[in-house]
């Protein structure tokens, strides 16, 4: 990515709340402006203070992650308030903890259109963007899931796990297709505490997994995603795309 004189700009899915939250302070910290993507207006407006409370500017726009058109808007008016669209975090998602046997073609299709298309409809907004300026950064947040295929048996999750596994294909060749321009990488972030899961997973067996299945003996957080999405956002230079990288403390009970 060229050196620029501007304050750099990312645009965050998701980023009301939980790692999407994490990741808008965390790039705000690093002196990045947020554009920053989600439904929950509560929400939005505290993260927006936070970020506003660390000397950067935010703007919030209200969108379905899952409407191809929507996307555009929200990238150009990133582009107009900001002048610029230098970092894409895809980082909104939905569960789906259905099997294969109960779930619905309008379940599995939200699953994908939410947790995977929604990574194609803003990189396709932003990297036309990214290109015109000389280069950018796209960090889509995938998950353990992607590889283990779900939590237990008894959660099936393959729809959610489908999905995430179609990023890190996305990513790979997208790399391909967008260097040495723009660099794309992903996070696949395990039991991280959040309040989607909070008061599922965490509660019922988050103990348990961070005493006998985590080698780092704790669930994680946000801030512990966050931490490397900045680093692959903001680090100059950087010999890193098309890469997988695993955040969950070495979680080896699934």
């Amino acid at each position: 990515m060229r050196i620029v004189d501007r304050a750099k700009v990312a645009i965050v899915t998701g980023g009301a709340r939980g790692i999407g939250r994490g990741c808008a302070l965390a790039l705000a910290e690093a002196g990045f402006d947020i554009v920053l993507v989600d439904l929950l207006e509560k929400e939005m407006t505290s993260t927006m203070r936070e970020i506003e409370a660390l000397g950067r500017r935010a703007i919030w726009r209200r969108a379905d992650v899952a409407d191809h058109a929507a996307a555009k808007t929200v990238v150009e008016a990133a582009r107009s308030e900001f002048g610029a669209v230098d970092v894409l975090v895809n980082n909104a998602g939905r569960s789906a903890p259905q099997g294969i046997l109960e779930i619905t073609e309008d379940e599995f299709d939200a699953a994908i259109a939410v947790n995977l298309k929604s990574c194609f409809n803003y990189i396709q907004a932003a990297a036309p963007i990214m290109l015109q300026q000389g280069g950018g950064r796209i960090i889509s947040i995938s998950s353990l899931n992607a590889h283990s295929g779900g939590v237990t048996a008894a959660v099936s999750r393959f729809a959610y796990a489908a999905a995430k596994a179609g990023i890190l294909g996305m990513t790979r060749a997208l790399a391909k297709e967008l260097g040495p321009d723009i660099l794309i990488n992903a996070v696949c972030p395990g039991l991280i505490q959040t309040e989607i899961n909070g008061n599922s997973v965490i509660r019922e067996r988050g103990d348990k997994i961070a005493r006998d299945g985590i080698a780092l003996r704790r669930v994680g957080t946000p801030a512990d995603v966050a931490q490397l999405v900045r680093f692959l956002a903001a680090s100059e230079p950087c010999f890193i795309t098309g890469q997988d990288f695993v955040v969950d403390g070495l979680q080896y009970q699934v």
